[in-house]
């Protein structure tokens, strides 16, 4: 097969791995930079140039979008769809998981196990927002943050007050959400490709920190999943429409619950905890299920 990876940087350990991994299993893959594509919208015949020339049809799009390059990257997914070209994330599905309100809304809605969340622009009274989410401690976050960064942890009402007062000041979209005490600074992230979990390790937060981000010092290590998680991350993964992503649990005292549906999962952490091959794994989905115009938008939203 001939498989493209959509990504901004061939040399991340994510984009080599996928390809080293494709290439091993007799396929053809093309590192394409995402920004570098430019579209024909053509009546009929839609293509995507590349360094002056039309990309070739190929048999499966890998997308690796970057969060700050959302709105471009979904519209080159958009393309090669408009194409028939298989997408193992469908750009609609990107989208959604980039929007955390929009995420928790289509999570919420199925039913899937949530902290309790908070949204608003100018509310009339925030002691009544903070007490709606159980009041504090409580973790107040940008809309548009990555990363764990946009995100701070209130202790007291009085400080919660103080930042979310803050950043309404800076017109900033944010969501405040309990603060899950019982996970100890950890969660859990589980990888899930198709409709299994194929890949979990447990997240721990640095000392004096409580968000889990390897980024930010955490250190990783296998897990094993009770059923109950499992399915909750297969089901988040559903609801997004995602069938490539990692979903971040924490584990409360009122069971699992999901904090983030990440589109654009990393392969270091995960292969390195796990010692699991993931990207081979990846590539026997794209096997199974790569077929011309078979991209559909799962699920409503």
């Amino acid at each position: 097969m001939r498989i493209a990876i959509l990504s901004r940087n061939e040399n991340l350990y994510s984009t080599r791995r996928l390809k080293e991994a494709g290439e091993a299993r007799g396929h053809q893959v093309d590192i394409i930079d995402t920004l570098h594509c430019y579209m024909d919208i053509t009546s009929s015949n839609p293509t995507v140039r590349y360094h002056g020339e039309v990309l070739p049809r190929y048999d499966a799009v890998i997308p690796r979008i970057g969060a700050s390059i959302t709105f471009y990257g979904t519209a080159v997914v958009r393309q090669f769809e408009m194409m028939g070209t298989f997408c193992v994330n469908e750009s609609v599905a990107i989208s959604r998981s980039r929007d955390k309100l929009r995420s928790l809304q289509l999570l919420s809605r199925k039913g899937i196990g949530l902290p309790r969340t908070g949204f608003a622009s100018k509310p009339d009274k925030i002691q009544d927002l903070i007490k709606n989410v159980g009041g504090a401690p409580l973790v107040i976050k940008l809309l548009e943050g990555t990363q764990g960064i946009g995100v701070v942890l209130a202790e007291t009402n009085k400080a919660a007050e103080s930042v979310i007062e803050a950043f309404m000041g800076l017109k900033a979209n944010i969501l405040v959400q309990e603060f899950i005490k019982e996970a100890g600074g950890a969660d859990i992230r589980c990888f899930v490709v198709g409709d299994k979990v194929v890949a979990a390790m447990k997240r721990q937060a640095a000392e004096g920190e409580f968000r889990s981000n390897l980024h930010r010092g955490g250190a990783a290590q296998l897990v094993r999943l009770s059923k109950e998680e499992r399915a909750t991350a297969v089901n988040a993964a559903k609801a997004m429409g995602l069938n490539l992503c990692g979903v971040d649990i924490l584990q409360s005292n009122h069971g699992p619950v999901v904090m983030e549906v990440n589109s654009s999962p990393g392969l270091e952490g995960i292969e390195i905890a796990t010692k699991k091959d993931v990207a081979d794994l990846v590539f026997q989905f794209i096997e199974k299920n790569a077929k011309p115009n078979a991209n559909r938008t799962r699920g409503k939203g």
